[in-house]
């Protein structure tokens, strides 16, 4: 008894320990991104009065350990994120602001059921923007070793958003990873692709209009075709090479034409033979247990779009399924 007692004692000492051990150098490491982000050319003013509110958020640690595109396995994952529920908010969505998303669709090629399905999966249509203070999960993540280069980036660019008076900072409060709105925009996406579409002079990500456009701009931007495919479910026959089996979202490898992948594949593929594309098996590597071929996705380059917006080969199935869905429900 005496032993559980000192091992309870040890325990709890250590988890404040830990904590206090954070705190404290969280604040020496605030001190110093202050400097930096000075020397960057933003102003003192922005950054003190931005930065002297950041916290530690050991919360933000756990949620960056365990995220759902790595435990849950690829059926579940999308049967989740494209049910019926889905498409009836959706449209509910469409038909109360259906002038300005068929404009938006127009304007910038991108199909309106690309931008409900983005939107759905990523907010639940403006339901859930995350009420974590962006600034502090920037500054958490960024202090924090394990990808602390890309968020200390992604910082220095709210901190110019915000300074430049582009971006409100009161209303910043959105994911745990820091994304923002209605399309949860990293802050170098706002830099690159966010639009003031109603003229007011300020974006608002958590607008119907300025959201709707930005998403729309940003996906046009980086090259989507409304008129082409996103992925195909296909059966795999044994003797494929394994080098042909994409499980990394990072970067699609071993792209080939249709017609060379044609005898390692059992269903018939009706399309142009002279498509270039990948082949992804998302739950080998990650799922335990996981069959070797099963299930298994040609993915063509509107995927790979997907997946610049987020790099999870289970999100990018989500969207494109919950498109299709929206298709067939207009």
């Amino acid at each position: 008894m005496k032993i559980i007692k000192f091992f309870l004692i040890f325990l709890i000492t250590n988890v404040h320990f830990s904590s206090f051990a954070d705190d404290k150098d969280f604040n020496i490491w605030l001190v110093d991104f202050k400097k930096r982000a000075i020397k960057k050319g933003i102003s003192s003013k922005t950054v003190n009065s931005v930065m002297d509110k950041a916290i530690f958020l050991p919360k933000v640690i756990e949620y960056d350990r365990y995220q759902p595109e790595f435990y849950e396995d690829t059926f579940t994952y999308i049967s989740k994120r494209s049910n019926d529920s889905k498409i009836n908010k959706g449209l509910n969505l469409y038909n109360k602001n259906k002038k300005l998303i068929l404009d938006v669709e127009r304007k910038f090629s991108v199909e309106k059921e690309l931008l409900l399905a983005l939107m759905g999966i990523e907010t639940n249509f403006g339901k859930y923007l995350g009420k974590m203070d962006i600034v502090s999960s920037l500054s958490t993540l960024s202090y924090d070793k394990r990808r602390s280069e890309f968020f200390t980036k992604e910082l220095l660019i709210l901190l110019t958003l915000i300074d430049n008076n582009i971006i409100d900072q009161n209303t910043l409060y959105g994911s745990w990873a820091g994304a923002f709105g209605n399309f949860q925009f990293m802050p170098r996406t706002i830099k690159n692709y966010a639009i003031d579409y109603n003229s007011n002079s300020v974006i608002e990500l958590k607008s119907i209009e300025d959201s709707f456009a930005s998403a729309a701009n940003y996906i046009n931007k980086i090259g989507w075709d409304m008129h082409k495919p996103c992925f195909i479910k296909i059966e795999l026959n044994e003797n494929i090479p394994k080098k042909y089996l994409n499980t990394s979202a990072k970067k699609i490898k071993n792209k080939k034409k249709i017609s060379y992948f044609k005898k390692y594949i059992k269903n018939d593929i009706n399309l142009d033979d002279r498509f270039m594309v990948g082949i992804i098996t998302p739950d080998k590597d990650i799922i335990p247990d996981s069959e070797k071929l099963s299930p298994a996705y040609i993915v063509f380059k509107n995927y790979e779009l997907v997946l610049k917006w987020n790099r999870s080969l289970r999100f990018a199935l989500a969207v494109c399924t919950l498109k299709d869905r929206f298709k067939n429900a207009f």
